[in-house]
């Protein structure tokens, strides 16, 4: 990264932390609206149901579902475009991982798309389309922890602090487990380790996490380096 990119690392810093942000509050406000929505055993995704009734063993009543929706896809977009622009700033890393963080970033991007158009509802499944949504979610998910994973192993070359790049990748590691605990769990009458809603939880918050800590650690570094290079200007 030389002193003219450092304008355009503020982009991607302010894309992730605003999709962090924004998918807590959206999550937050859907789900207080939500009769009885409970955190550990409804998915997040109930929130983005139109319907009104019972799917899997759960009450569905979403009165906010738009917003909900207008979240995933928002988080989707959001996510894409800083890590698109990212591996385009940051000529430092390897091209081999500002290509896959890229690829798995646009991935992540078509995957939120679908988890907010096509609903985990019984009208979806009798319809046919709930292969979409759930192809999306997975998609999402395991592409999302993997930016992490990649991210936190391919800043090495950027000098990223150690504790960046141990929590990028601790964070998709866990990500990652989750979801395939969120298989296990969810597909046995035997192992019931944890409620649904907490794994797929904790696949899904690992990639909130990793995008507010990147979003703030860029904005931070980026108006640091604007700082300085203003005051290098005015002292010359």
């Amino acid at each position: 990264m030389t002193k003219s990119d450092t304008p355009r690392v503020l982009v991607p810093g302010a894309l992730w932390t605003v999709a962090g942000v924004g998918w807590l509050v959206g999550e937050a406000v859907s789900a207080s609206a939500f009769p009885g929505y409970s955190y550990a055993t409804n998915y997040v995704s109930d929130l983005g149901v139109p319907d009104v009734g019972t799917f899997q063993g759960r009450s569905i009543d979403s009165p906010l579902h738009v917003l909900m929706n207008t979240t995933f896809i928002g988080q989707g977009v959001l996510f894409g475009i800083a890590a698109v622009l990212a591996a385009v700033v940051f000529r430092a890393a390897s091209r081999r991982a500002r290509v896959a963080t890229a690829v798995l970033a646009v991935v992540h991007l078509v995957g939120m798309v679908l988890v907010g158009s096509f609903h985990g509802s019984q009208t979806s499944t009798d319809g046919g389309t709930i292969v979409f949504h759930v192809l999306g979610a997975a998609a999402a998910i395991t592409t999302g922890n993997l930016v992490a994973i990649t991210a936190g192993i391919g800043s090495g070359a950027l000098r990223a602090p150690a504790v960046y790049r141990i929590a990028s990748v601790v964070l998709g590691i866990v990500g990652l487990v989750s979801l395939v605990m969120l298989v296990v769990d969810s597909s046995s009458t035997v192992i019931e380790v944890l409620p649904d809603g907490v794994w797929e939880r904790a696949s899904v918050y690992t990639i909130v996490a990793w995008e507010l800590l990147t979003g703030i650690a860029l904005l931070v570094a980026g108006s640091r380096r604007l700082r300085t290079a203003r005051a290098s200007a005015v002292g010359a």
